[in-house]
């Protein structure tokens, strides 16, 4: 009997049936193994979902997230997994690589001032047909291969964005940096219409003046404008580095210049569920909004409109604002969905206990 249940396993299957009372094979086992850790990290996602259920987050995409196509791809794919959970996001992008290459190409050169573009006439035109006519469709491409969900949006429809001319400040001194707006008002009504009906806007960082001008807006300004507005329960940005560091430049290694340029003060103790407390050279896990407004000073240009932002969005009633290293695959889920979350959280002051 034993003879035949043996050949039938091998004409069946292949293989020689188990001798009795061993194991599964090992192909079975370490499959089976996979498939208990994903049930471990769906698991682990359980208490978060349930938390974020119907809450709005913007998200402010932009960096190597945007170029790299593995990135981009993740990216979409992290927007369309929160809708699905139940989520509500909304997409703030820029396009500042894409600029700087038409620029190029008509052989007009890029020039910053605290880490915001100047903006003539000619470079606004390019801003402005390249923000809304070309990323903002292939960012509602991207995520649109995984159902009718996203729809596009310039900061200038239904006058999403009012903005005013703004200068930047540099060595303590007022600097004209051209077409370039600071968001007075933000009225989200249309936003709010496609979020209730289960859409995902994706918003180009342009905005009109009360008299009509045309401004360029930094998109981690908008995304924090935005979120305000919209009483959004995060604010997520995706940027090139991990966070901000505790002792620059002892901590990331060469390259990482978006960090604090000198010792900052000691950030707030993680909580649970928002990974270890810092040490030095370390990613800041967590830090009040006062603890960032004694930062700021120190950072580096590019990296000061992204804190300013988190600072705002927090000073503004967002319960988190969180910079994270877009060039990690499935940053927003990670941080999101799991108790260790990575980046750096910025929240009000007293919410650090």
């Amino acid at each position: 009997m034993t003879e035949r249940r043996d050949d039938l396993s091998v004409l069946m299957t292949g293989r020689p049936a188990p001798a009795p009372g061993a194991g599964p094979p090992d192909g079975q086992r370490a499959g089976a193994a996979a498939a208990l850790a994903k049930a471990a990290t769906l698991i682990e996602a359980l208490p978060w979902l349930d938390r974020f259920h119907g809450q709005t987050v913007v998200i402010k995409y932009g960096g190597h997230a945007m170029t790299d196509e593995t990135l981009r791809v993740a990216f979409a794919q992290d927007v369309v997994f929160l809708r699905y959970a139940g989520l509500r996001p909304v997409v703030v992008h820029g396009g500042g690589p894409q600029i700087s290459a038409h620029l190029e190409r008509l052989g007009v050169a890029s020039t910053f001032a605290a880490g915001l573009r100047v903006t003539t006439q000619e470079t606004m035109d390019v801003v402005r047909m390249v923000l809304t006519g070309q990323v903002n469709r292939d960012v509602v491409g991207l995520i649109n291969r995984h159902g009718p969900f996203a729809v596009g949006m310039s900061g200038e429809d239904a006058n999403l964005f009012t903005a005013s001319r703004r200068a930047a400040v540099v060595d303590g001194e007022a600097v004209d940096i051209g077409l370039v707006g600071e968001i007075d008002t933000v009225d989200a009504a249309a936003l709010r219409v496609l979020l209730a009906d289960g859409r995902i806007p994706v918003v180009s960082s342009v905005a009109r003046s009360a008299g009509g001008e045309i401004y360029n807006v930094n998109a981690d300004t908008a995304a924090a404008a935005l979120a305000v507005a919209l009483g959004a329960a995060k604010l997520v940005v995706l940027t090139d580095v991990e966070g901000l560091y505790r002792d620059w430049p002892a901590g990331p290694g060469p390259g990482l210049t978006a960090a604090p340029a000198g010792p900052s003060a000691p950030p707030t103790a993680s909580p649970p569920g928002n990974g270890a407390a810092s040490r030095p050279g370390d990613v800041i896990s967590m830090l009040t909004a006062a603890d960032l407004e004694r930062l700021l000073p120190g950072l580096s240009a590019g990296m000061i409109p992204k804190m300013e932002a988190c600072l705002r969005a927090v000073r503004g009633g967002v319960p988190q604002a969180h910079v994270l290293d877009g060039r990690l695959p499935h940053s927003v889920l990670l941080e999101i969905f799991t108790d260790s979350g990575i980046g750096t959280m910025v929240v009000p002051d007293g919410g650090g206990s």
